[in-house]
């Protein structure tokens, strides 16, 4: 999807002058073109997580990443991009976000999954569609792709609190609307959907049956 992503920025900015370039967490799906960003914008400068420079990308890229530290900004002209870790959430050591607090856009990554072809921008529901996506991912070869941990929610609260104008999803649309609920909508979909066992192991033995071994 590079050089279609390129030719959108490019009706924006001339990608050649693009100073940072940043994302949530390393994946192929959020910064796999990094290198060939890079290679069309020699002053560009990789932004992400301490986590994420230190284990993959500035081996990755070769060339020195900017570490964001919890709320460090990134200033580009009359934007002010904040940053703030969410470890393991959407998934991911080195996850995090950014808000961009002129507009008030929150960034969400893989925050907010909606599946098939839907529109740009909405400011309906987008909740019951997660929700969706989420339990199908989970009966699927794809479930656990965003794991469910004791700060999940806190995390979600936490984002919440910065009072977002538009949710910035990755896959699906961005939402315009009443942001901070939608986030603590979100939390409530996430537990009910995620906060439970689902995985076995591939055992030839029960649990019972190794502890009559055992003793």
């Amino acid at each position: 999807m590079w050089p279609q992503v390129r030719e959108g920025v490019s009706k924006i900015i001339d990608p050649a002058k693009l100073r940072w370039i940043s994302w949530s967490h390393f994946e192929a799906d959020e910064c796999g073109s990094l290198n060939e960003w890079l290679a069309i914008a020699p002053h560009a400068q990789p932004a992400c997580a301490m986590v994420g420079a230190l284990v993959s990308v500035n081996d990755f890229c070769g060339r020195e990443s900017r570490v964001l530290g919890p709320q460090d900004a990134l200033i580009t002209g009359k934007y002010r991009f904040r940053y703030y870790p969410t470890p393991q959430l959407p998934h991911g050591w080195d996850a995090g976000v950014l808000f961009e607090e002129t507009q008030r856009t929150l960034f969400c990554s893989d925050l907010f999954h909606q599946s098939h072809d839907v529109e740009p921008l909405t400011s309906s529901d987008i909740i019951q569609r997660c929700r969706t996506t989420l339990t199908e991912f989970q009966a699927s070869p794809l479930a656990n792709y965003v794991p469910y941990t004791r700060n999940t929610q806190i995390i979600l609260e936490g984002l919440a609190s910065l009072a977002p104008a538009t949710l910035a999803v990755m896959h699906g649309s961005s939402f315009s609307g009443n942001c901070n609920q939608a986030l603590l909508d979100l939390a409530t979909v996430m537990k009910e959907v995620l906060d439970h066992p689902s995985y076995i192991f591939p055992t030839e033995k029960t649990l019972a049956e190794l502890k009559g071994v055992a003793s």
